[in-house]
Order: structure tokens, then sequence, then C-alpha cells
């Protein structure tokens, strides 16, 4: 591991050596290649996180390119894993990045969740949401949930001990819109950018209470609220 790839935030009080070694030997898995996806997986990279899984059975599209900034006009129709395996490789090499070009069920979602010590849901759609909720509450492994439209987005660390899942908030998933969803690639910029930070934090044990807040993001009045959210007892997932 060179320490000079990561002086500056070893610089940091609260990471340090300690902190990067634990990140080295971290395994994040990152569903979804795309909007959110793209600058979680290049921080997370760039950070030194050791082990990257990144599922997406997506090929790389020309509307995609204003916001998944993981791709590049020469990579339209190749498979976004394999775009962002690239684009990972070319930032930092000491990172392994696995790949899975498939769309996931609720049985693969939970075997490939009990694999990793964080999930991130980068997904598009509700229906994938909660399906890695799901798995992730089966798997009992940790969920960084996030989701993007136009100018606004929220992000919550979900399933830490005693904590809530994403029904215990929202119990249904609600139907996904038959045309594509409005959104600012900065949007997703920043949303994913958070959700970086909060894996970070989250893997090298930065003390900081993390969960049970979800953090709605509005960019058209530049404003953030923190709501309390809380385990439901009668949860049909967790509880």
């Amino acid at each position: 591991m060179s320490s000079e790839r990561y002086d500056r935030q070893l610089r940091i009080p609260e990471l340090g050596p300690a902190g990067q070694q634990q990140l080295a030997q971290s395994r994040v898995l990152v569903v979804g290649a795309g909007g959110l996806g793209s600058p979680v997986l290049f921080y997370l990279a760039a950070a030194g996180v050791g082990t990257l899984g990144v599922a997406d059975g997506d090929v790389v599209a020309l509307s995609n390119l204003n916001r998944q900034i993981l791709h590049r006009t020469a990579d339209i129709d190749v498979q976004k894993v394999r775009s962002a395996q690239r684009a990972l490789g070319e930032l930092n090499p000491e990172v392994q990045v696995e790949t899975y070009c498939e769309r996931l069920d609720l049985p693969r979602a939970t075997e490939l969740a009990a694999q990793y010590d964080l999930v991130i849901d980068a997904a598009d759609s509700f229906v994938s949401k909660y399906l890695l909720n799901d798995a992730a509450v089966r798997a009992g492994t940790p969920l960084l949930h996030a989701g993007v439209e136009g100018l606004a987005g929220q992000l919550a660390l979900l399933g830490l001990p005693d904590g809530p899942c994403l029904r215990c908030v929202y119990p249904e998933a609600p139907p996904d819109p038959s045309e594509p969803r409005a959104i600012l690639g900065a949007t997703a910029g920043v949303v994913g950018a958070i959700q970086a930070s909060e894996a970070i934090q989250f893997l090298a044990d930065i003390d900081a209470p993390r969960g049970g807040k979800l953090l709605a993001v509005d960019l058209r009045s530049l404003q953030f609220r923190t709501i309390k959210i809380s385990r439901d007892p009668d949860c049909p997932a967790c509880g």
C-alpha cells in the first residue's frame, strides 16, 4: 500500500494509518454503475478500499454520459461493469475490482451481500432498491441506501444492529415510472460523494453515530435536512 497515494487522508486524525489499513481490508459491493455508482466507486477506489464489487447488467448508452462519469464515449455498448473495471484500475491499481454483469434476484443478491462488509445501493429503480434491502437484511450486511431525482436526493445507512431497514421507513416499494426520471448529473455526483464519505467513515470505524438518520438533499434550495428514523418492530423485512 502506497502511503504517498493516501497522504492527504492519512493526515485526518480520525483516520490515520489504522483506518487506512481497515479500508484496505474492506470489501464493498456497489449495485449500480450509473449516476450514483460512478462517484461512489471513484471515491472508494481513490480512498483505497481494498475490494470493490460492481454489479450491473446494463451496457453503456450515450444518454448515460451526462451523469455516469465512470464511462466514456468510447465505452458505448460496452458492459458497464467492464467500463467501471477499466476506469477504477486506471485510477488505483491497488484496488481489486470484482464484476457481476447480471440482473440480481433475491437469492443471488443475498449470496453476494453475504460476501461483503457493506452493500451500497446505487440502483435506479424502486424494485431493485427493495430487493437489495431484503437481501442485505437476510445476509446481515449493512446497506447504504440512496436515491436521486431532478435536483433532490436522500440517503441513509440501514441495517445496523437495532437500526431500521428501508421497509421500516417505506414499507412498500412505489411503482417505477414508465418514463426515464429527470435528473441533473451533478445531483447524482453530490449524493454519491456523500455516500462514499459515509462508507469510508463506516469502514474505517470513525466514531460518529451513523445509523437512525435519513439525509434529505434539496439542491434547488441548498437545504440539507436530517430526519430521525427508527426500526419498526412489525417491519415485514427485519421486524
